[in-house]
C-alpha cells in the first residue's frame, strides 16, 4: 500500500508530472516515453487523432493502468504504485465518458453520498437522518455551483444527459479534488448542452487544476491554458492552442479531419 501525502503547490507550479512513462500491451506500444507536466491552477487538454494514446495515458495518470516503466508524480510525491482508490484521498479525482450517478437517488442524495465518502462515513447509512441534515447545506452549495440547485430533489434518472454530466461533476467536486481529470465530458452532448458544460468547466476550473481529454477542438481551444498533442503514444507538441495549432507536425497529424 502506498500512503499518499501530497505536498502543497503554488499557482503555476507543477502539480502532476510523468517521467519516461511507457506502456505496452503484448508488444503494442500505447504510450512511449512520455514526459508530461501539468501546472497548478490550469486547464490542460490531452488531444490527438484516434489511437494516439490519450485514453491509455489518462488511465495511467488515474492509476486504472500500471505503467510498464516510468514514474508519475503528484505534488512532488511518487504515486506510480498507487491504487485508484487511494487517489481521491490525496486530492485527485476523475470522471468517466459514461455518466456515473445513482439513478434512483435525487441529485441532492448523489452529492451527499460523495460528501459522506470524503468524511469516511459513506457506509454508515443508519446515521443518515442526522448526518443528512448537516450535509444538506454543503450539498446544495455544490449543486448551485454546477447550476442544478432547482433539480436538487429530482431523481438522477429524470435529468437530461447534460445535467447528469453536471451532477457527476458536482459529486466529484464534493470530494474536494486538487486535480480534476475529465474524460471526454462532451461525449454524447448536443450543441446546446456542450455550450452549457463548457461554461460549467470554465467556472469550476477557477482556482482548480483540470486535465481534460476531449475530441471537440472548439471546446479545447475555448477552455485550455495548455495543450499536449499525442500521436502514436508520443508527445507531438505542447503549448497554448495558438502554438500547437500552427505546428506543421500537428497539422499533418490531423490532416483531413478538418479539426485544426
Amino acid at each position: 500500500m502506498v500512503l499518499l501525502h501530497a505536498g502543497n503547490c503554488a499557482m503555476g507550479e507543477i502539480i502532476l508530472e510523468t517521467r519516461g512513462l511507457f506502456k505496452d500491451f503484448g508488444g503494442f506500444i500505447a504510450v512511449n516515453n512520455v514526459d508530461l507536466k501539468i501546472r497548478q491552477g490550469t486547464i490542460h487538454s490531452l488531444i490527438g487523432p484516434n489511437g494516439a494514446g490519450k485514453t491509455t495515458l489518462f488511465n495511467l495518470l488515474t492509476k486504472f493502468l500500471q505503467p510498464t516503466r516510468g514514474q508519475i508524480f503528484f505534488a512532488g510525491r511518487d504515486i506510480t504504485g498507487a491504487r485508484p482508490s487511494e487517489l481521491p484521498r490525496s486530492g485527485m479525482c476523475r470522471s468517466f465518458q459514461i455518466s456515473a450517478t445513482f439513478p434512483s437517488l435525487t441529485a441532492l442524495e448523489n452529492v451527499r453520498i460523495a460528501l459522506q465518502r470524503r468524511q469516511g462515513i459513506s457506509y454508515h447509512f443508519w446515521r443518515s437522518q442526522n448526518l443528512a441534515r448537516k450535509l444538506d447545506m454543503t450539498a446544495h452549495s455544490f449543486l448551485a455551483e454546477v447550476g442544478l440547485e432547482e433539480f436538487a430533489h429530482r431523481p438522477a434518472a429524470e435529468l437530461s444527459y447534460g445535467r447528469k454530466r453536471a451532477l457527476e461533476l458536482a459529486t466529484t467536486l464534493a470530494l474536494s479534488p486538487r486535480v480534476l481529470l475529465l474524460d471526454e465530458p462532451m461525449a454524447g452532448l448536443g450543441l446546446e448542452e456542450t455550450g452549457r458544460i463548457t461554461q460549467l468547466i470554465r467556472r469550476v476550473g477557477q482556482g482548480r487544476t483540470i486535465v481534460l481529454v476531449e475530441h471537440n477542438l472548439n471546446v479545447v481551444a475555448d477552455l485550455s491554458d495548455d495543450i499536449t498533442v499525442l500521436q502514436r503514444g508520443e508527445i507531438l507538441a505542447s503549448g497554448s492552442y495558438a502554438t500547437v495549432s500552427q505546428s506543421p507536425e500537428v497539422i499533418e497529424a490531423y490532416m483531413g479531419t478538418g479539426d485544426v
